[in-house]
């Protein structure tokens, strides 16, 4: 029997024929354009580093492992060959819309019952449970071992997962004749076309080798993204359409062949369509230029090149306050570890997304000096995921009166119609920017999390405060940390002191290098830093900076009156000077927004600021980036100015006030909101009387209070340490009034379950270690009951969606259009107000807004607008005016958008 080229693999977009008959790519060329995208992919996008760990697994020289890899991608869609998937009423159709392989049906070599046709198993699925049996038949490494430790069954079980999740361990069993259990797979002639078409991939892509190793964790992670990225680009449609055969194309040897060169030659073209091409780590300054720099910097720079020579890549560890000094350092550490690592790119991960956008003008500049070749910058966080790069060039553009922006015409920000604009191939970006969120995800069994490991696995990961998460997040943090040290990731953590959540990622990070479990102390020295490498997971410490820099005294000054006339009082030596800068921070956007309005009004002379995260996406950026042009250090004098916000911007940098102004909040907040001060005598003032944020948690807030009482002198950074230790202590109740004792006892218990309950919970949510997984894949993709997509978005933290306010208007016809700016009718949604929106579009338009704010809100989306899994967190509010303003009102709520961001005030 010849290969039967009538089977086909894709004919999505690929138009119709002369014949009115849709056109169809057989799947043997679909099979062979992905081996040939794997061997660009593994040429030109592997760094040398996955290419030997793969190598090492299979106990093959690198070049067979090319091979290997290539035919694997090559088989990917072998499980197409079956029943379900040619007979889908969904198939190619003629110009009678009959299916085009119906006449397979009526010949005898395919014939199949009824049970064939209505077997669910997706073709993913049945590439697993067909190659496990053909793997071991050409003599694949195979004993009476558990089937999940045989090397055929971990391949089987990779390809079985390009489709986002890897499908249980197949048993012998079921191995031996899978069509019994599944008899979609079909026998006879599907069984025979099966072979031929296994044979035939083998044959023309050269891999006759027979590794003789075990799958380890890391190259399972490896060839996985291997094969996911070689799909997606063998199936861009456009491109497919320019290497359609002629009908009657045969498929015999000899075309194949002749195919195989087509395909070979299309592939670099395909791998260069992903931007990623060509970018590395230049070499780092010569050390001895930074012989003679005093401070952590200088320490970092003179030592790290050489503990990186003699023991490998690794984690280090920058502990100092936040600051752009403390970001510095990490990156220069980052540039070190990539250019050894030969990495292709870096990712910053920071606790927000506010946060992450303070942060991506440091970053762009950095890559400016330490990325080698093209690269392109993204912008990653629940705010941008949509379309990262529509994200990131509105950043750029919003960026752009405070200077920051990319070389000329924006290259470094990709357009919107980039084929890195879309979610999990954004973060295969030379340079992204962005939440802890994406790292964690990574480690939670949601769909493609294993393609997250293999983004990452290229590059080098700055982790920024990661303890700032929570419980929650710190426990997969643990268990991503794990992963990148068995990936030989390179990561450097900057933190603001060294505590015991740091103790726990550096023994997280030995333990997935394989070394000891037990936390390694850190030293309370500030600034410092330390060094893991990744092979042995051995601790080395550095000789520590000799100059720590001078200390600064903050004065803490806590008051009890009303908070707004307090506020008032505070602010008034600037309107006596007419001169100053200050910030007062809200517990939430309502209460930032009414302080605004009243501050406003009452003190015209000043100059009021406000940004808070219920803005608009663009509008949130292009005042983040006014603040940081008028409220930096080189700024020069400024009359008096008061920025109103939120705690969004305790992360963010770059921002120096003379005096800061907050309601109640933890201790660790507080002096994150302090670090926003200029001069050699820094005030925060704590508001005792405000209100605390809704996410606060009130044990801290209380023993916060107690600790600071009426006020305290804290040198920084030299206090900050044991300040932090003291506020958690048990002796801090000892001193109180029985009740008050009691009572905070009581929180602090309830604020250890729900730590307990969290961690415990991501724990049972995250995926195992690489250690844990006994050669299991599916363990990667398990899914219990109960582990919904809330669950899941309560482990990342508060649930958030994002609204989109759209406003009543008419055309030039005068028809009815919904537009994204008022009276704008060049910000009008989709053609005709109701047609399929464009997601990148509503990307600077989009309002985060935490999801219990909005609960039971009914949106005004339309059918169309609910059946794009884009939109699916995206709440549409169809604006009228009312009153003069422009709102919504619902039983349960009322909205108001202005300039002054989306105000939400609950009804019922």
């Amino acid at each position: 029997m010849p290969l039967d080229s009538r089977l086909w693999g894709k004919t999505r977009k690929l138009g119709k024929n002369a014949r009115l008959a849709q056109n169809t790519h057989p799947l043997i060329c679909h099979l062979l354009d992905t081996a040939a995208v794997a061997e660009v992919v593994w040429d030109e996008l592997l760094t040398a580093h996955q290419r030997s760990a793969v190598a090492e697994a299979l106990q093959v020289a690198e070049a067979e492992a090319r091979a290997l890899a290539a035919f694997w991608a090559g088989l990917h869609d072998i499980g197409k060959i079956s029943v379900p998937f040619q007979m889908h009423g969904d198939g190619p159709k003629d110009a009678d819309s009959k299916l085009l392989t119906a006449e397979l049906g009526g010949e005898a070599a395919y014939v199949f019952d009824t049970r064939a046709i209505q077997d669910r198993q997706s073709h993913e699925a049945a590439a697993h449970w067909w190659l496990v049996g053909q793997f071991q038949e050409i003599g694949y490494p195979s004993s009476r071992r558990r089937p999940q430790t045989r090397l055929g069954h971990a391949v089987a079980q990779i390809l079985g997962g390009h489709g986002g999740r890897y499908h249980p361990v197949l048993y012998d069993k079921d191995s031996r004749c899978p069509a019994a259990r599944h008899p979609g797979l079909g026998e006879g002639g599907w069984e025979e076309q099966r072979r031929i078409h296994f044979d035939e991939v083998r044959r023309v892509v050269g891999a006759r080798v027979l590794p003789q190793g075990r799958m380890t964790p890391g190259a399972a992670v490896i060839l996985t993204g291997l094969v996911m990225l070689s799909d997606w680009l063998a199936s861009i449609e456009e491109e497919i359409q320019t290497r359609l055969r002629e009908d009657g194309w045969a498929g015999t040897p000899e075309d194949l062949d002749s195919y195989w060169q087509v395909a070979r030659g299309a592939a670099p073209r395909l791998v260069r369509r992903t931007e990623l091409l060509g970018t590395g780590f230049a070499p780092p300054p010569d050390p001895a230029r930074y012989e003679d720099e005093a401070g952590l910097r200088g320490s970092l720079a003179c030592q790290l090149p050489e503990l990186v020579a003699a023991h490998g890549l690794g984690m280090a560890v920058v502990t100092a306050p936040p600051g752009e000094d403390r970001t510095e350092t990490a990156l220069h550490a980052a540039a070190i570890l990539g250019h050894a690592a030969g990495a292709r790119g870096l990712f910053y991960a920071l606790p927000t997304g506010a946060a992450a956008d303070s942060h991506m003008a440091q970053v762009q500049t950095f890559a400016e000096q330490a990325l080698a070749g093209p690269w392109q910058s993204l912008l990653l966080h629940s705010s941008s995921r949509m379309s990262p790069a529509e994200a990131a060039g509105a950043w750029a553009r919003a960026n752009k009166a405070d200077g920051i922006s990319g070389e000329p015409g924006e290259e470094w920000a990709p357009a919107a119609n980039s084929w890195l604009n879309y979610q999990h191939r954004a973060l295969l970006a030379p340079l992204g920017t962005g939440t802890v969120d994406e790292l964690l995800q990574a480690v939670l069994p949601s769909p493609f999390n294993v393609m997250r490991l293999f983004a990452f696995s290229g590059k080098v990961i700055v982790i920024d405060e990661a303890h700032a998460r929570g419980a929650w997040g710190q426990k997969l943090m643990l268990r991503f940390l794990e992963w990148a040290a068995a990936l030989r990731i390179p990561v450097v953590l900057a933190t603001a002191t060294a505590d015991k959540s740091v103790e726990a990622m550096l023994a997280a990070y030995r333990r997935g290098a394989g070394e000891s479990k037990q936390p390694v102390p850190q030293s309370r020295r500030l600034p410092g830093w330390s060094f893991v490498d990744a092979h042995s997971g051995a601790e080395h410490i550095p000789e520590q900076p000799t100059a720590v820099g001078r200390a600064v005294t903050l004065s803490i000054e806590v008051v009890d009156g009303e908070p707004y006339d307090e506020v008032r009082a505070a602010l008034a030596p600037m309107a006596a000077t007419g001169r100053g800068a200050a910030i007062v921070y809200q517990s939430s956007p309502a209460e930032a927004v009414r302080t605004f309005r009243r501050l406003a009004e009452d003190l015209p002379g000043f100059d009021f600021r406000l940004v808070h995260e219920q803005m608009r996406n663009k509008e949130r950026w292009q005042r983040l980036a006014a603040c940081r042009s008028s409220f930096s250090d080189s700024a020069g004098a400024l009359g008096p100015s008061v920025l109103v916000t939120t705690p969004m911007l305790e992360h963010v940098q770059g921002l120096h006030f003379d005096l800061v102004i907050s309601g109640p909040a933890p201790l660790a907040n507080l002096l994150l909101r302090a670090e926003q001060r200029t001069g050699d005598a820094p005030r925060l003032l704590v508001l005792r009387a405000g209100a605390s944020a809704a996410l606060d948690d009130p044990g801290l807030v209380w023993r916060t209070a107690e600790l600071l009482g009426a006020g305290r002198r804290v040198s920084l950074p030299d206090d900050l340490p044991s300040l932090l230790d003291e506020v958690y202590a048990d002796e801090l109740v000892d001193g109180l009034e029985d009740a008050v004792a009691r009572e905070l006892r009581h929180l602090d218990n309830q604020r250890t379950v729900r730590e307990r309950a969290g961690s415990g919970t991501a724990g049972w949510a995250a995926v195992p270690g690489p250690q844990g997984l006994d050669g299991d894949l599916s363990l990667l993709s398990r899914f219990h009951p109960g582990m919904e997509p809330e669950l899941l978005a309560r482990v990342l933290g508060e649930e958030v969606v994002h609204v989109v306010c759209l406003y009543d208007g008419r055309n030039k016809q005068h028809q009815r259009v919904y537009l994204l700016e008022d009276g704008v009718l060049e910000q009008k949604l989709g053609r005709d107000g109701k047609g399929r929106p464009n997601p990148s579009q509503l990307v600077p338009h989009l309002v985060p807004v935490p999801k219990r704010l909005v609960q039971g809100v009914e949106d005004d989306a339309n059918k169309t607008w609910r059946d794009m899994s884009a939109l699916e967190t995206v709440l549409r509010l169809n604006l009228t005016l009312e009153g003069g303003q422009w709102g919504r009102t619902t039983p349960s709520h009322r909205f108001r958008m202005s300039e002054l961001g989306l105000e939400i005030e609950y009804l019922a």
